[in-house]
């Protein structure tokens, strides 16, 4: 055959396996992405500065402003509660609460598509992570800890782990684990999970020094000044769309400028080593961030960032307060004035059912994925239970209908990814909400919500996201309506004893001073100790 003609059927062979191959490449799947969620513990909506804070987290407001963040990103009020769902997609009592006997975990789903599983930080649930498909583990089995001292429940993979005497701080320590579990998942050559949950800024207060010094002085304007300003700061940022409309003070935090110069100190202090673990927990998330990037791996993985409930008012002021909170012997608690403006512009807190308590900042920073407007701002309501069936979806991981030893509940959560994907949000069940006698129920705009078994308060969130005018009485079939599918969901999803969803008071009473902090009695009878107590510590 002449050379011509070699050359031209070489050239028709090279053409057709190219167009082959092109095609393959045009229709072969995207790698799975890298996954990394972070939990932050009692850190109020407006702790970020990409929500309104003045305190320094440059880290999350860089993936926020080359990410997305979510408006109405909703946890479930507590501790405990919040990891359930995040790590199940379920309500936490249709889990099976911490045992999560009716459930499957995130690992559990993604590692047989692949993935390699890693945790560190607070766990607070039953047994331990590695007996619920985390294959690496570092960090405290309790829901708080010493951050200098660490306690007994500390592991590492499965075993004991001791905390050195010297040199250890928690949050410090969580990253330098998470940084070598990443160093092994990249040997295995597989996509990885990490779950970062934080102790901070979950009290006792007790920064480093040099964090916390960055901020003394820093609040001496006191919590009116500060909320005013952060409430301005998120009107600048457009964080709602239309501006919110704010309210005022409650009773049971004093004027700023009635109290005692000691008092201001006080709290000025406290609110400084809030700011601190804020800022020290930002720091620590930059390093992770910086190792994406060194090893190239930053475009191709998913951050997700929420925190478990808004900030705690539970206020024991009488601990420690003449003592610096930096030498690992000092337990600063939580302070109501403060979390009144961290939780802004909401009302309430930790444990209760009000947006103060389950509406948390919720960041989604991906390269290779998102869709949306690098700095979108996205307004659909979104929960903790949708996190689970969204990462399994992205990650090409199948949810099991079966697990050994386990009698699986159906999923509650509802994927998300349509979002990322620049697409509309999917239409959603209910968002029920439930801890202790705080209850509630998010069905579209309308929110049912009753505050220590009081009386049902209806809100419409589109017009009123602050829950500051309460329509229930214009409204009774929408109530009526809602009570019905909120025990419906309570007696037959959720699985919820009835002496924990019988009727909530026909009348309000008068809430107590002492279910918060007041000042305003402490300062009338100047050798007052009292303090609140936190119905159950996490």
């Amino acid at each position: 055959m002449p050379v011509k003609s070699n050359l031209l059927v070489a050239f028709r062979v090279a053409f057709r396996v190219a167009a082959v191959w092109g095609m393959a490449v045009a229709h072969a799947e995207p790698p799975q992405p890298n996954i990394v969620v972070i939990l932050a513990d009692d850190l109020g909506f407006s702790d970020l500065g990409c929500y309104g804070s003045e305190i320094a987290t440059p880290t999350l407001d860089r993936l926020a402003a080359d990410g997305i963040r979510f408006s109405q990103f909703y946890n479930t009020a507590k501790c405990h509660s919040s990891r359930v769902s995040l790590l199940t997609g379920r309500w936490c009592r249709q889990a099976g609460d911490e045992k999560m006997t009716h459930a499957v975990t995130l690992p559990e789903v993604l590692a047989p598509a692949g993935y390699f599983t890693a945790m560190v930080g607070k766990w607070h649930l039953d047994r331990e992570p590695t007996d619920f498909g985390f294959e690496r583990y570092f960090g405290h089995l309790s829901g708080a800890t010493n951050y200098y001292k660490g306690n007994k429940t500390f592991r590492l993979n499965g075993a004991p782990w001791t905390v050195p005497q010297r040199g250890f701080y928690t949050t410090v320590a969580n990253v330098d684990h998470a940084l070598a579990f990443l160093s092994e998942a990249r040997a295995t050559k597989k996509p990885w999970f990490l779950y970062m949950a934080f102790n901070a800024p979950h009290a006792p207060l007790q920064p480093l020094e040099a964090d916390y010094r960055r901020y003394l002085g820093k609040y001496d304007a006191g919590w009116d000044t500060i909320r005013a300003a952060r409430l301005a700061k998120q009107d600048a940022l457009g964080i709602f769309g239309d501006p919110v409309e704010a309210g005022p003070r409650p009773d049971h935090i004093q004027e700023w400028t009635t109290l005692s110069p000691e008092i201001r100190n006080w709290e000025s202090r406290r609110m400084a080593a809030s700011a601190a673990l804020v800022d020290r927990m930002d720091q620590e998330i930059g390093r992770v961030v910086a190792d994406l990037k060194a090893k190239g791996d930053f475009e191709n993985t998913l951050i997700l960032f929420v925190s478990d409930n808004g900030a705690c008012p539970y206020d024991r002021r009488s601990t420690d307060r003449d003592r610096e909170p930096f030498d690992g012997e000092t337990r600063w608690s939580d302070s109501t004035g403060w979390a009144w403006v961290r939780n802004s512009p909401f009302r309430f807190y930790k444990q209760n059912q009000f947006e103060g308590g389950i509406a948390t900042p919720g960041i989604v920073h991906w390269p290779a994925g998102l869709k949306l407007e690098p700095g979108s701002l996205v307004h659909s309501p979104v929960h903790l239970v949708d996190v689970v069936p969204t990462l399994a979806e992205l990650g090409r991981a199948p949810l099991p209908a079966t697990w050994p030893g386990r009698e699986l509940t159906p999923l509650s959560g509802v994927s998300f990814a349509p979002i990322l994907a620049g697409n509309e949000a999917p239409t959603r069940p209910p968002i029920h909400l439930l801890f202790g006698s705080d209850r509630g129920l998010r069905d579209g705009d309308w929110k049912l919500v009753s505050f220590r078994s009081q009386p049902w308060e209806l809100y419409n969130l589109a017009v009123d996201r602050t829950e500051l005018h309460d329509v229930a009485s214009h409204n009774p079939a929408i109530v009526s309506r809602m009570v019905q599918q909120w025990h419906d969901m309570a007696e037959h999803l959720l699985m919820t004893p009835a002496h924990e969803r019988g009727p909530v008071a026909a009348v309000a009473t008068k809430k107590s001073d002492r279910e918060w902090s007041n000042y305003s009695a402490a300062e009338r009878s100047e050798n007052s100790e009292e303090s609140t107590t936190e119905p159950k510590t996490e």
